[in-house]
């Protein structure tokens, strides 16, 4: 079992920053990819970011390209979202995700192929 654990939302302006953190634990992460995704009310979850647990690959969501970067403190076993330039339409609650490398394949974008989630941190960014 992996558990994961988000902090670092919050009441954004528009234009600002907030970082966002994930927490694991549980077992040994070395072969998952740890992603992030959102939910606004209404809508569907949808990818934002991945990264591998080497840090040596990541995508992103094409809406999010050069605002958010994801990243891995391998000292300290986190996963953060840098979210920059906010806008209102990234309000949504944020999700960390781990998921095997090897089931996804190059699914990064798929939720249903994440096996571990968090329990969601809000991100508001007001206009």
């Amino acid at each position: 079992q992996v558990q994961l654990v988000e902090s670092g939302g919050g009441l954004v302006q528009a234009g600002g920053s907030l970082r966002l953190s994930c927490a694991p634990s549980g077992r040994t992460l070395s072969s998952y990819v740890m992603g992030w995704f959102r939910q606004a009310p209404g809508k569907e979850r949808e990818f934002v970011a991945a990264i591998t647990w080497a840090g040596d690959t990541t995508e992103y969501t094409t809406s999010v390209k050069g605002r958010f970067t994801i990243f891995r403190d391998s000292a300290e076993n986190m996963v953060y979202l840098q979210m920059n330039s906010l806008k209102p339409e990234d309000t949504a609650d944020y999700y960390c995700a781990a998921a095997l490398k090897a089931v996804l394949g190059s699914m990064w974008t798929h939720p249903l192929l994440y096996a571990y989630w968090g329990q969601g941190t809000q991100v508001t960014v007001s206009a």
